[in-house]
């Protein structure tokens, strides 16, 4: 096959994958800006929001982990992440019928597990689709159309809370839920692994060369918490965005703030409009400079943007401040997520790709689950400005963390 053909067949498995993603977060973002509003509605408060997305979060990290693990052995990927997206999105339109914050707890968990289990799959398929010179391109545009859906699913919120309810947004969710299972079952094809990506475990292979010594046991690496072949530039990364996200709870809490200043829950999903937005425009831009410059400097830059944003939201100084660091916060997400995945994936060898984004997606989820935990905390102990200023600090700290690091000049491949 052509180089010509395999890039087609690369960019079509792109945006199989984009529509994907845009269709899923269509719904998912249909019913997640107003859950705060809901969620108070039925008699739960801050304290509660910060149990449900920690349970939520964490349990999503251990299903990264698993699904990492799991992609490097796997001669199939796509059910795992067809199975995902099922669901993810069979669980939502739930939402309708609970009236309790633990059935809320409930479908939270099984949205977050689907999607952790499905993600690493995925993710690893984008980055054996292309080269590694486009990796950061491919994430970002699959993150543009991601968040295309989450500017498509307030809108969506918005037409119909008014005629069917909070609870009615949640039952029509299952439409786009369920259009994102057909194309995902239809559109995503299954990536060839070659034999160097797929190790064979019965015996040792002596015809290769391995970052292992050739004296090191096929059993060391089994276990997914034995990651002897990732490099120390991974594990850099690793204790930066670990640190950062000790500061980076659950965003329903941002919406918390919004309305604790005077902003109404019915304008909830306007500012999850105005936050994707940015997010959709600046994600694909972002990516491909991140594959010409240097993806440390561009993710510190946003982890910039984070804390100026977070200061804005502890300061409150008006609505209007707030309503235009909801767009900014659209382009901290735009310089990190894309950005950060593909300095994971370049920083390691093809086989382990999977192992190093479930170690990445299980450290920051399990910090992210802390973080949400220690906000509703610190905002109930505080008051709501304290929590704000804490993650203000803490994204400054990593932002200079991130600036320290070099990336090597060559990458070993496999």
């Amino acid at each position: 096959m052509s180089k010509a053909t395999n890039e087609n067949c690369g960019s079509r498995q792109i945006y199989a994958f984009g529509f994907t993603s845009f269709l899923n977060d269509t719904a998912t973002e249909m019913a997640y800006w107003i859950l705060p509003a809901f969620i108070a509605s039925i008699g739960a408060g801050p304290a509660k929001l910060g149990v449900i997305e920690g349970v939520a979060e964490s349990v999503a990290s251990f299903a990264k982990l698993f699904s990492g693990y799991l992609s490097d052995r796997v001669s199939r990927r796509k059910p795992i992440v067809v199975g995902g997206y099922f669901v993810a999105n069979a669980v939502k339109p739930l939402l309708a019928l609970v009236s309790s914050w633990s059935q809320i707890l409930g479908i939270r968990f099984a949205d977050r597990f689907s999607k952790g289990i499905r993600g690493t799959a995925r993710d690893v398929m984008v980055a054996d689709s292309v080269d590694k010179g486009s990796i950061g391109s491919a994430y970002g545009l699959i993150q543009a159309m991601d968040s295309a859906g989450a500017i498509a699913g307030p809108l969506l919120a918005l037409a119909l809370i008014g005629h069917f309810g909070m609870r009615g947004v949640f039952a029509w969710a299952a439409v786009p839920g369920a259009l994102c299972v057909l194309v995902a079952w239809v559109g995503i094809r299954e990536v060839r692994k070659s034999s160097s990506q797929f190790p064979v475990l019965s015996s040792q292979s002596s015809a290769q060369p391995s970052a292992l010594s050739s004296q090191t046991p096929v059993t060391a690496d089994r276990s997914p918490l034995i990651a002897l072949r990732l490099p120390f530039d991974f594990y850099y990364v690793l204790a930066v965005v670990a640190l950062f996200s000790l500061g980076n709870s659950s965003d329903m809490f941002l919406v918390l703030r919004a309305g604790n200043i005077g902003i109404p829950a019915s304008q909830a999903p306007l500012l999850g409009l105005v936050f994707n937005v940015m997010f959709t425009l600046a994600s694909w831009p972002a990516g491909k400079f991140s594959d010409r410059f240097s993806r440390s400097a561009i993710a510190a830059a946003g982890y910039g943007v984070f804390a100026i944003v977070y200061l804005m939201f502890a300061l409150a100084p008006s609505s209007f401040a707030i309503w235009l660091s909801m767009g900014f916060y659209g382009l901290f997400y735009a310089l990190t997520n894309p950005v950060l995945k593909a300095l994971v994936v370049e920083s390691v060898a093809t086989d382990v790709r999977g192992r190093a984004l479930g170690i990445y997606s299980f450290v920051t989820s399990i910090t992210i689950l802390l973080a949400s935990v220690i906000t509703g905390a610190l905002w109930k102990v505080y008051g709501a400005a304290f929590p704000f200023y804490f993650s203000a600090g803490i994204a400054a700290v990593s932002a200079v963390g991130l600036l320290g690091h070099r990336a090597p000049r060559s990458r070993v491949t496999a």
